[in-house]
């Protein structure tokens, strides 16, 4: 067991992906995904470099050993290949809270329901196992696709926070926050899975 909330290992089943938890010996086929550097673009911490992601995961796991994050892998079925990671990290058990994030995916499933399924998967686990009362997701307030994608499945446009965070370039991102609250999960659940009936 991680912590009090999250017990590992915790996997996560869907249709075409599966969320495996990440481990060491995933880093290697990982890095492989992980090396186009155009998939970082708006991501403030970029990977694309050998050095950076592996000191980037390893700080995953070391958070994972906190209970303040726990990171995935995104496992394809079909191709069988790691096509990306996410996570939930900011997790708050006495607050039933948690936030949704560090999600990339390579190039060749942008705009295809890979990402869609990824966020169903994870948000069931935090409403329906975890019990949580709000899930937080942001973003960079130039990455209007990351943007639509939120607001697309029902996460509420809460505010920017301004230069939230120094981005590896040098730049300050401003960061758009969302959430979804419990309340709400059944009509985000129902939304989630019309949309991914219709991407197949």
């Amino acid at each position: 067991m991680t912590n009090n909330w999250i017990i590992h290992p915790t996997i996560l089943k869907g249709s075409t992906i599966d969320l495996i938890p990440l481990e060491k010996g995933h880093f290697e086929d990982l890095y492989v995904a992980a090396a186009d550097k155009e998939i970082w673009g708006l991501i403030p911490t970029d990977c694309s470099g050998k050095e950076k992601f592996y000191e980037a995961y390893i700080t995953a796991l070391a958070e994972r050993e906190k209970g303040v994050q726990y990171p995935f892998v995104i496992y394809h079925k079909a191709s069988k290949k790691f096509i990306g990671s996410t996570r939930l990290f900011e997790i708050y058990p006495k607050d039933s809270k948690l936030e949704i994030g560090w999600t990339w995916l390579t190039k060749d499933y942008w705009g295809s329901g890979i990402n869609l399924e990824c966020k169903y998967l994870l948000l069931q686990f935090c409403f329906d196992v975890l019990h949580t009362v709000r899930v937080q997701l942001k973003t960079d307030e130039l990455n209007m696709r990351s943007r639509k994608a939120i607001e697309k499945i029902g996460g509420k446009f809460e505010g920017i926070l301004r230069k939230e965070r120094l981005k590896d370039n040098g730049l300050y991102r401003n960061a758009v926050y969302y959430s979804i609250l419990d309340e709400e999960w059944e009509g985000v659940r129902v939304k989630l899975q019309s949309l991914l009936k219709n991407t197949k």
